[in-house]
């Protein structure tokens, strides 16, 4: 048992054998690592007033993470050069068009870990993560995962992931709340997990991301 599930009380999650040993080889928009992801321009003049998300600049794309959730259903996220950005592609479906949602992500904070005191503190049964409802900066964000009246646990997930250097797989624990701007087709939303690496080093990261359409894209 980790470090991370051990301090939490919880048991391990069963990933997938596959999802363990290699990731999916999917390119959807045709993302993979080296490749430069470039946003419309104009989307920032679009976001301005509506999401809290700073768009980058055209960025390559560093490191691809995959986490299969079983059924043909899989998240694959693309870590951009610049470390405060990744792109989450939601696939229900064996073929890389099979996209159900694109979301931008930004770092809002990352928060290393070195106790169980703090990990209960900050994502344990008191602590505000797993309400349905969390305020982040004068901001209200509703719970998208578990249907109990107060707070419900964080979801287990097993991400792999592979960049030139390394591949590697990552334990998370985590919770998505989503909120609605004045733009159609279009939420900003709000990912909490509590990360640990093959090392044991665990760390709690908030991000804030903003659905993007396929069009909003162009992979060079």
């Amino acid at each position: 048992m980790s470090k991370l599930k051990r301090w939490l009380g919880l048991e391990p999650p069963l990933p997938s054998a596959d999802a363990r040993r290699h990731p999916s080889d999917s390119r959807p928009l045709g993302l993979a690592s080296g490749r430069m992801l470039c946003l419309d321009p104009s989307l920032a003049t679009l976001l301005e007033g509506q999401s809290h998300v700073t768009l980058p600049g055209d960025e390559k794309i560093w490191a691809v993470g995959t986490i299969e959730l079983g059924q043909s259903t899989r998240i694959k996220r693309y870590y951009l050069d610049n470390e405060d950005y990744f792109l989450q592609v939601i696939m229900n479906g064996p073929q890389d068009s099979d996209i159900e949602a694109v979301i931008l992500f930004g770092y809002h904070q990352v928060t290393p870990i070195a106790s169980r005191e703090e990990l209960l503190r900050l994502a344990g049964p008191n602590a505000r993560i797993g309400m349905q409802v969390y305020e982040l900066e004068g901001e209200e964000y509703g719970r998208q995962w578990g249907s109990e009246d107060g707070q419900t646990e964080l979801v287990p997930l097993h991400e792999y992931v592979v960049s030139p250097d390394a591949s590697y797989g990552v334990e998370h624990q985590s919770m998505l709340y989503a909120r609605e701007i004045g733009l159609l087709n279009r939420r900003e939303f709000l990912l909490f997990s509590v990360e640990e690496d093959e090392e044991g080093a665990i760390a709690l990261t908030t991000a804030v991301g903003v659905t993007l359409q396929i069009t909003d894209i162009q992979v060079l």
